[in-house]
């Protein structure tokens, strides 16, 4: 599938699923023969066996499937995206089949066993198969040769003939791979396990039919080291079926571990409804959920599931958005709310109208930043990538020249193979191509399920560095809407009848401090009276006649000039409020003021909680605001925010400028925002979060998306960044430790082939289950 920017000299970007890689030395190959090609820039990913390649004019895909191809490996499409929906009105056809289920991240590799098998049952794994068989006839070769009492006349050729399907059959993958290579000038981990296992093969096979070992009566004893006996009379048939197996082994549980890796953004994806009622002509039709389109209108029942992204225009309910968000409590919404697909309907019957389809849909979005960001690379897994491509290489230089060293060292013909076996099979890189990838893999699909986006390995060492965040005030740590926080009341008037009179009065203005006292009027008092004669009065108030009393309702000074000075209670209330950031409205009738009702945009529930923890991960939090000083000192100090980092009186335009002069103070500046005016300033920071309740162009702008629109989020972003940036330096630490460690330890003789296969696989599987590690990460 390939999106094309629009402009001359636009590129375009597809992603091919890979297929015959089976270690890190594999995708640098293919990495670089696709980079080699003019106007091409790949990344080929071994943990998720997918090529993502940006190409300009003149590289068609059938030409990079083709260079892939000539690399030795496979290279395909992803399925082509579901049939458009047809016109309004027609039916389904029979047996059609939802759209999400055709979706390019719910199939298997077939390395993995995931092809479908007739029926739709999961056809056989072939690795798993091999591995059976290869484990039931290999076994009984290792414990004939490690145990002599085991070691009947002539055991030694029902050991030969165990051993041959084991090494022919078992490791074919391996020879297979390894010939294809050497065709292509090349060498990877494949080659390493098929010379090791032919060459131990190949020694007995000599030693049986053309030296002692074949003679009735032989024994052997097997050693933890490498030990000087007669070649003639020296086999090493359970070196190569051990190993054989051991590698199988390690192949089978390092594919089951990387779909564990991935299950939660396969998990993200599968989240979609399949089906939908529509509502056609006044009656319903269940239709499969790819027919949607924008504009029409659908039920969702209490317990189904929205199918699309869309608006409320019936009923009311409880939404259960915990698997997008990682928010637990259901949010209520009625006639005019938005909703999002795959969401769950808790409460009544609600009849919603499609905005967003198909690939436009905040899930497919979410699914999509998810791939992108398992399919790039860290600037360490990098440096990974370049050491595998000669390491395979060296790997054998360093094989031949311990034969020859140990040979002329201990004049053991023996001692000097079974040495150079070993660090054939030792040092295969496969830890070091699984390093980062798994680790991107989970914390990545982690972060989704806690609605956390992360774009891409880079933004983990950011994370790391950053030391300054900003947050936007209006909708970042506020709500964004204007809230009636207290009610003030003159002697004998009671907080109900103020607001009822005061919010009738309201309801007829369009203001949003208006709406605010009119929205929590009705929703304290129920319905509110009618208003007659309503005047609205620009930069002053508004008046009108309620339940037959003249109600004035604006600034202090309109009910001045009205002969209705606010008696001391209030006036300090006035005073108090605005020295607090809040507006102050006062309401008068009767003849005199009233009430003073203080509105302001207020503070998220949980904004406070969120700096306290921003701070604890030795972050300083900077307000910026456009608001007056008074203000966002205001809200500052409700925060936590010293004084000094309170930036206000910012115009929309300036706040690309204020992180740059931040940056300019040697600061490492993330960035948190939900608006079009903070896309800019969240592309300026070294780290940009966006909040996933703000609009389209601060989502794409940012680094991080925070779903939920919860400011703790933005610590548990940070987090868990760090949490997976270092896993991946363990991981890697690991993995070049293990190498640098036992390549000379197999070359001294110190490693039996059979115990260095089994540290290989070992190796590999440690580095998964490290990465596994992170789906244990949970938010503050």
């Amino acid at each position: 599938m390939t999106t094309s920017a629009p402009g001359v000299g636009a590129r375009d970007r597809v992603e091919l699923s890979i297929g015959g890689m089976t270690c890190a030395s594999c995708a640098a190959r293919i990495e670089k023969k696709l980079n080699r090609m003019d106007g091409v820039e790949a990344t080929v990913n071994y943990a998720t066996e997918k090529a993502r390649v940006d190409f300009g004019p003149g590289v068609t895909v059938e030409e990079l499937i083709g260079t892939v191809e000539r690399t030795g490996y496979t290279a395909e499409l992803p399925p082509p995206p579901a049939p458009a929906a047809p016109e309004p009105g027609s039916d389904p056809e029979p047996g059609s089949d939802p759209a999400l289920g055709d979706h390019p991240g719910h199939g298997e590799h077939p390395a993995h066993g995931g092809r479908p098998g007739p029926a739709g049952r999961p056809a056989a794994d072939p690795l798993r198969e091999r591995l059976l068989i290869s484990a039931l006839l290999g076994v009984p070769v290792v414990l004939l040769s490690m145990v002599p009492a085991l070691q009947f006349t002539d055991w030694q050729w029902l050991a030969f003939a165990l051993t041959g399907p084991v090494v022919l059959y078992g490791g074919l993958p391996f020879h297979r791979a390894a010939w294809t290579n050497l065709k292509h000038g090349a060498a990877t981990m494949d080659t390493l396990v098929s010379l090791g296992t032919l060459a131990a093969f190949g020694w007995s096979c000599w030693s049986l039919f053309l030296g002692h070992a074949g003679l009735p009566g032989m024994h052997h004893e097997f050693s933890l080291t490498v030990g000087d006996t007669d070649p003639a009379a020296s086999l090493y048939l359970e070196t190569a079926a051990a190993v054989t197996v051991l590698i199988l082994l390690g192949r089978h549980l390092e594919a089951r571990a990387k779909r564990r890796a991935g299950a939660a953004l396969h998990a993200l994806l599968d989240l979609g409804a399949q089906d939908v009622t529509v509502l056609r002509g006044g009656r319903e039709v269940r239709l499969p959920v790819d027919r949607l389109t924008v504009g029409t209108r659908f039920v969702v029942r209490p317990g189904e599931k929205v199918a699309t992204d869309g608006t409320v225009v019936e009923g009311s309910s409880a939404v259960d958005a915990s698997m997008l968000t990682g928010e637990s409590v259901p949010v209520e919404v009625a006639v005019g709310d938005t909703v999002t697909g795959a969401t769950v309907n808790a409460g009544g019957r609600l009849v919603v109208e499609a905005t967003r389809v198909g690939a436009d849909t905040r899930l497919a979005r979410m699914a999509k930043l998810v791939e992108e960001a398992q399919n790039g690379k860290a600037a360490a897994q990098r440096l990974a990538d370049r050491i595998s491509a000669v390491f395979v290489p060296v790997v054998i230089l360093i094989a031949l020249a311990t034969l020859v060293g140990r040979l002329l060292a201990t004049d053991s013909p023996t001692a000097a193979f079974t040495s150079a076996v070993a660090v054939l099979i030792i040092a295969c890189p496969c830890a070091l191509g699984l390093a980062t990838p798994t680790a991107l893999l989970v914390g990545t699909g982690r972060g989704a399920q806690l609605g956390i986006l992360i774009k891409g390995p880079e933004v983990l060492e950011t994370t790391r560095r950053v030391d300054t965040v900003v947050l936007d005030k209006t909708g970042t740590v506020t709500t964004g809407r204007m809230t009636l926080l207290a009610v003030h009341t003159a002697e004998e008037v009671t907080e109900a009848e103020a607001l009822r009179l005061a919010g009738a009065l309201e309801h007829a203005s369009e203001h949003p401090i208006a709406r605010a006292i009119a929205t929590t009027a009705a929703d304290r008092l129920g319905a509110l009276p009618p208003v007659r004669d309503f005047r609205n009065l620009p930069g002053r108030g508004v008046q009108g006649v309620v339940d037959g009393r003249t109600v004035t309702a604006g600034r202090a000074a309109l009910l001045a000039d009205h002969a209705q000075p606010l008696p001391p209670v209030l006036a300090r209330a006035v005073t108090a409020a605005e020295a607090a950031g809040r507006t102050a409205v006062a309401v008068g009738w009767d003849g005199g003021a009233r009430a003073v009702l203080e509105v302001a945009d207020a503070l998220r529930p949980t904004s406070v909680e969120a700096v306290a923890r921003l701070r604890a991960l030795g972050l300083t939090p900077v307000l910026l605001t456009g608001d007056n000083r008074t203000v966002a000192e205001a809200v500052a100090a409700e925060l936590g925010v010293a004084p000094r980092d309170v930036i206000a009186e910012v115009l929309p335009e300036d706040k690309v400028a204020t992180v740059r002069r931040l940056q300019a103070e040697g600061r490492v500046v993330a960035m948190v925002g939900d608006g079009v005016n903070d896309a800019a300033a969240l592309a300026q920071a070294d780290l940009g979060l966006a909040m996933g309740t703000g609009t389209d162009a601060a989502i794409e702008a940012g680094d991080l998306t925070l779903v939920r629109g919860d400011l703790r989020a933005a610590a548990d972003a940070v987090r868990l960044g760090r949490r997976t940036l270092a896993t991946i330096r363990g991981n890697l630490c690991w993995a070049f430790g293990y190498n640098v460690a036992a390549i000379p330890l197999a070359a001294a003789g110190l490693l039996n082939p059979m115990i260095a296969g089994a540290a290989m696989a070992f190796s590999s599987l440690f580095v998964v289950g490290n990465s596994l590690r992170l789906r244990r990460f949970r938010a503050a």
